[in-house]
């Protein structure tokens, strides 16, 4: 028995069962870590003895009856869910040396679950990227083909779960950055409802746009993950007042009549041929089991690049204001006067990337520019919201691509931002609109994974999980498993 590559469903029945204990599962996937990490890079902490302790305490609880379905499974966090007592970097020079006082409120909802933290996963840097090339502390592999990226921002989560460094993680979606490193990586990633899923404690990147979700190997795992993490708190001023439902009630593999959208406008120009009809034959699976597909137009979705890129560096640069060498964090101590002091700080403490969209945001808010560029892009995102819910009234879900490609090499984008950007093409809207959307893997264009996204209305959660749990039991794609 392969412990590495067990879902949570999996490892719970064999740790209610005695049949294995979470101080065992809790070893293999250190073990693996230790191996793989080298070559991989999907940690920037390991967390060998708090894991080891948090195991035999789920070891006491599985004895004793009081479990749940996480309980002693191994699981990583992106490093920018804050973890107290433990490093907490957002893969910054920034913050490299940050230890949270507190607990996000995710982790005291994993915590009160009894998980057992392996560490804390590589990303790119404050989660702006599309790669996890932008890390201050190195690049993440793809664990399907080391000379490729995982995508970003969440690629160390991605790539543990994928790797069998984890049973699952969970990571932080702004643009695109758990479902486009789900699909390069081949496991399941959801983006829940904006305000479904507390950010206290998420280091912010684009207030307006960020949330947490899970990364898991099926959709089964997802929904138990969503069952833990779900929940209004009055400590986020975003957090939603609205019953949090079982998902696992919805993981039914019945789509008969189910009506389907794909929308015209996803399929972009400069899409590659083999995603293209890795995506054309999982609809026609999807028709084959009984939903209705139809063609639709979301006429906006080609401005939404455009005013992603206004409205989440806007926000940025206010969030990232905070980081001036004064209260914590990265410091220069060698300045002539405090102005100097901050300065050299931001110079040397951000990676370019960060430094790039902290002045593309600084511009766009600036005095005569405000109405030409942040106020528009505002506009343009009451459009496609506005497109999006007209959609929904004619169909239950929406059926896009995840990424127009197949993960590319290291370094291939990295001097052409442009391009680079263009990675988040399929999956920036959803953020900007506030929805839900998961990407499940839906097939290989030359060994390579190719992940097909699945949205639907505000709070539908359940809808997606009904579809791509069909979807997955009807296909062999979620078996198969990474040659690292």
């Amino acid at each position: 028995m392969n412990l590495n590559h067990l879902t949570i469903h999996e490892a719970s029945r064999l740790l209610r069962s005695r049949q294995i204990s979470s101080v065992e599962l809790a070893r293999t996937a250190l073990d693996c870590a230790r191996r793989l990490e080298d070559k991989l890079h999907a940690l920037v902490t390991l967390t060998e003895e708090l894991a080891l302790n948090q195991a035999r305490k789920a070891d006491f609880r599985l004895r004793n009856g009081d479990a749940t379905p996480l309980t002693g499974v191994p699981a990583v966090l992106k490093d920018n869910i804050c973890t107290r007592g433990i490093l907490t970097t957002c893969s910054s020079r920034m913050l490299q040396n940050f230890v949270p006082p507190y607990d996000a409120t995710v982790m005291e909802r994993l915590n009160s679950h009894g998980m057992v933290l392996i560490g804390k996963g590589n990303m790119d840097e404050f989660a702006m990227g599309s790669s996890n090339e932008h890390s201050a502390f190195g690049p993440t592999r793809n664990p399907w083909d080391l000379d490729r990226v995982p995508g970003g921002s969440s690629g160390g989560p991605a790539a543990s779960v994928a790797a069998g460094e984890a049973l699952y993680a969970l990571g932080s979606d702004t643009g695109g950055s758990i479902r486009q490193p789900a699909g390069f990586c081949s496991v399941v990633g959801l983006k829940p409802t904006y305000g479904r899923v507390s950010r206290y404690g998420l280091v912010a990147f684009a207030s307006s746009l960020d949330q947490i979700g899970p990364l898991a190997r099926d959709v089964t795992d997802a929904a138990l993950i969503m069952n833990a993490i779900a929940c209004h708190d009055p400590r986020d001023s975003t957090s939603v007042r609205r019953p949090t439902p079982d998902y696992t009630q919805s993981l039914i593999p019945e789509i008969r009549g189910l009506r389907l959208g794909v929308p015209r406008e996803y399929f972009v120009e400069g899409m590659e041929e083999g995603v293209k009809q890795a995506i054309q034959a999982a609809i026609s699976r999807l028709e084959e089991l009984g939903a209705i597909v139809e063609e639709v137009s979301l006429p906006s979705t080609k401005y939404g690049l455009s005013a992603y890129y206004i409205i989440a560096p806007s926000e940025a640069s206010a969030n990232l204001a905070r980081y001036d060498g004064v209260k914590y964090g990265f410091s220069v101590q060698d300045a002539e006067n405090m102005w100097d002091a901050l300065e050299k700080t931001r110079q040397y403490g951000f990676g370019m990337e960060v430094k790039r969209r902290i002045m593309l945001g600084t511009y766009a808010l600036s005095a005569g520019y405000y109405d030409a560029y942040y106020l528009k892009a505002q506009k343009v995102r009451t459009l496609i919201r506005r497109e999006f819910n007209q959609a929904f009234e004619r169909f239950d879900a929406l059926i896009t691509p995840t990424s127009p490609t197949v993960p590319f090499k290291i370094g291939e984008k990295m001097e052409d931002p442009m391009q680079m950007y263009l990675s988040d093409v399929c999956t920036l809207p959803v953020n900007i609109a506030g929805i839900p959307g998961i990407s499940i893997p839906a097939g290989f264009v030359n060994e390579l994974p190719v992940g097909m996204q699945i949205l639907a209305k505000p709070f539908a959660e359940e809808m997606l999980l009904r579809i791509a749990f069909a979807f997955e039991q009807a296909t062999p794609w979620h078996k198969r498993k990474p040659p690292i």
